[in-house]
């Protein structure tokens, strides 16, 4: 069975994290993906700080396995979530949109484990200087909010860049994906995208349907343009948003205003104006599956070919 320093460092069985997507990712998912050995994960972008401490308490009634919690640091209550986990106990954080840099004193005396999501070399380093137990190093082939290097490339840099354990995310998907990720260095991977058909996912069921009818081409980039890029599915909504971005004649102010709210009008309402945040391998999410059976196939999926690989006879 695959293991790494992940797995000792989070008390988790397996070396696989369900991406913290906002608006996703509530304790009924993070419990699911706990349960069957992975790290499951809360999003503090559900409603307000409030919210996020009841989904937390939900997860502690749903598993007695490690959970964390992910930070989005440019939200508006993210100081307020930064002090909330604390008092809630929480011991592992992923943080992204950001340094966490001066919340990790406090962090680190509560024992908490902070590993940023990160999508460059030199953040990698810095988070290392920082303190951080590990970076998620995230390709741009991840939905939502993405950086410039993809993960091919990406993975290998930064390991070879910092001594603390690497996770490799974007475009992830099958025990193929997962072991080109081991292969390159990375000791864990982290999943998002196929994690929202999950049957413990609780988004509305619209938003599922596009993601299994998704192909290889049913992704797109907005948002480039204000500093922002984000990946999701091509609807209604991101093809006006384009249009508003590629017109001179448009405010930011007021492309961003078309914006607000999007992502969670889809993930709620199904709205077709709302953002279907989706990374590349959606084009390979075929089924809708329990949580337990995701995890087991990316870890056994992994094993199998890399045992495949390991048994081929080079000429």
């Amino acid at each position: 069975m695959i293991k790494s320093r992940i797995c000792d460092m989070l008390g988790i069985e397996y070396p696989v994290f369900q991406g913290g997507m906002a608006w996703v990712a509530n304790a009924s998912l993070a419990a699911a993906v706990s349960n069957a050995g992975g790290l499951g994960l809360i999003s503090s972008i559900n409603a307000g700080t409030e919210a996020v401490r009841n989904e937390i308490r939900k997860c502690k009634q749903l598993t007695d396995k490690p959970f964390g919690v992910n930070i989005m640091l440019q939200a508006p209550n993210a100081e307020e979530i930064a002090h909330m986990v604390i008092e809630e106990g929480i011991k592992i954080l992923t943080t992204g949109a950001g340094s966490p840099a001066k919340y990790m004193p406090m962090w680190k005396a509560a024992g908490i484990k902070v590993i940023p999501v990160i999508a460059s070399v030199a953040m990698a380093v810095k988070m290392e200087r920082a303190g951080a137990d590990a970076v998620v190093a995230e390709g741009a082939e991840a939905g939502g909010h993405v950086g410039e290097l993809h993960t091919m490339p990406l993975i290998p840099q930064i390991v070879d860049a910092v001594q603390i354990p690497v996770v490799a995310a974007g475009g992830i998907c099958d025990g193929r994906g997962a072991a080109a990720a081991f292969m390159l260095g990375a000791e864990g991977v982290q999943v998002g995208t196929r994690f929202l058909v999950a049957d413990e996912c609780t988004i509305h069921e619209a938003y599922k349907a596009k993601v299994l009818k998704a192909t290889d081409i049913s992704t797109t980039v907005t948002g480039k343009t204000l500093g922002h890029p984000v990946r999701s599915l091509k609807t209604p909504f991101s093809r006006e948003f384009a249009k508003m971005e590629s017109n001179p004649d448009t405010k930011p102010e007021d492309i961003l205003s078309f914006g607000t709210g999007s992502l969670r009008k889809a993930v709620q309402e199904g709205d077709e104006f709302g953002s279907y945040m989706a990374g590349e391998s959606a084009g390979m999410v075929r089924k809708a599956e329990p949580a337990k059976a995701i995890v087991e196939d990316l870890i056994l999926g992994a094993e199998r070919v890399l045992r495949n690989f390991a048994a081929t006879k080079l000429a």
